[in-house]
């Protein structure tokens, strides 16, 4: 029976459960926007953890804009699927050329989440990197990249609900460990997982980052 969550943030109280050994670890928590932050700031609250976004953007085919052929994050990683530039009959120029393009819609994305702020210094710490589901898996390669580049102790990539072979194939080629509530051989979409998968805009991203690493921020009922 396919198990559904009333909404992101019951998500992260569930993820949170199978996490609480990282939290003498001090982690650092990255979520990926804009579905990810608000499962990332449950587990921030609960693991008394600092919140943070990492951001990345898909790499759609031209032709065919949802179809993800790999994605670039900040820092400069990028990931493509070969078998999907295959099949789109692309070359490497082609997908970098898609990724000069969205790489301006990146930088926006990080000058309006965290201002001038840089990402956490994550050196010889545990990183819990965070999105809300986990299907082919491109944007978390392209993040698992970048944040292997800040040198990490480890790296751990949680998501409320996985796609079975993603998430082992994650498991051996990108992060120390990948921890869900559910994994599935048949995912169909994330959100098909979700009573409540809304789509989360700037501003909700904004208010929980602000709430979730004000003084005195604590995990919420």
């Amino acid at each position: 029976m396919r198990m559904r969550f009333r909404n992101r943030e019951e998500a992260g109280r569930m993820l949170t459960e199978r996490l609480v050994d990282l939290r003498d670890e001090s982690p650092v928590v990255l979520a990926l926007p804009r579905g990810g932050v608000p499962v990332g700031y449950e587990l921030a609250m609960a693991l008394g953890a600092p919140l943070e976004v990492l951001v990345a953007r898909k790499l759609g085919v031209p032709w065919r804009p949802e179809l993800g052929m790999g994605a670039i994050a900040e820092g400069g990683a990028m990931y493509v699927n070969p078998e999907v530039l295959a099949y789109a009959d692309l070359t490497d120029e082609d997908a970098l050329a898609v990724a000069r393009e969205e790489s301006r819609e990146l930088a926006r994305r990080v000058r309006l989440y965290r201002g001038g702020r840089p990402l956490p210094e994550v050196r010889g710490r545990t990183v819990i990197m965070v999105d809300d589901g986990l299907a082919t898996g491109g944007t978390a390669r392209a993040s698992a990249r970048a944040v292997r580049a800040l040198g990490p102790r480890r790296l751990v990539l949680a998501v409320p609900v996985a796609a079975a072979e993603t998430a082992e194939a994650l498991r051996r080629e990108e992060v120390d460990a990948v921890v869900t509530v559910e994994e599935s051989m048949m995912l169909g979409s994330v959100g098909a997982w979700y009573e409540d998968f809304h789509q989360v805009d700037d501003e909700e991203v904004l208010a929980l980052l602000r709430e979730a690493n004000q003084p005195g921020a604590s995990p919420s009922p």
